[in-house]
């Protein structure tokens, strides 16, 4: 079993970068900062789309992952306001049934949808590919 590690970046010491978590379910929310806050990021979350674009304009992030089903403004309009604002950040989506989803969360402006429950091996392997090539780290 190949052992794949998520690129951690520090800076003085301190955690450099953050990612941000845009889900409905508290329970994701917790698993995916436990998970970043591991690997060594600051993590901000968010209930639904509207609360991330709050977060978006006040903050700089890496990376978000952003659940498709959500009460108040959902990830497909989310990420396509996202990508309006800030179009450099990538965005991981994230659902039950990424398949029947996937042309609408690739037209919005996601790199990709992981589905879940999530295989973490897959989820740090997709995340330190996207960090690799947007920041260049090596994992």
């Amino acid at each position: 079993m190949q052992r794949v590690v998520i690129p951690r970046i520090m800076s003085g010491g301190k955690m450099g970068y953050k990612i941000l978590v845009i889900d409905d379910a508290p329970i994701i929310r917790d698993f995916l900062r436990d998970v970043l806050c591991d690997a060594g990021y600051q993590v901000d979350t968010a209930e639904n789309g509207a609360q991330g674009l709050e977060l978006i304009e006040k903050n700089e992030y890496i990376l978000i992952f952003c659940d498709v089903h959500m009460p108040v403004m959902n990830g497909i309009i989310a990420v396509g306001k996202i990508k309006e604002m800030k179009p450099e950040i990538p965005i991981i989506m994230t659902d039950s049934l990424p398949d029947q989803e996937a042309e609408n969360i690739l037209k919005a402006g996601a790199v990709c949808c992981l589905g879940k429950p999530f295989d973490l091996m897959e989820l740090k392997s997709t995340m330190a590919l996207i960090l690799n090539n947007k920041v260049g780290l090596k994992a």
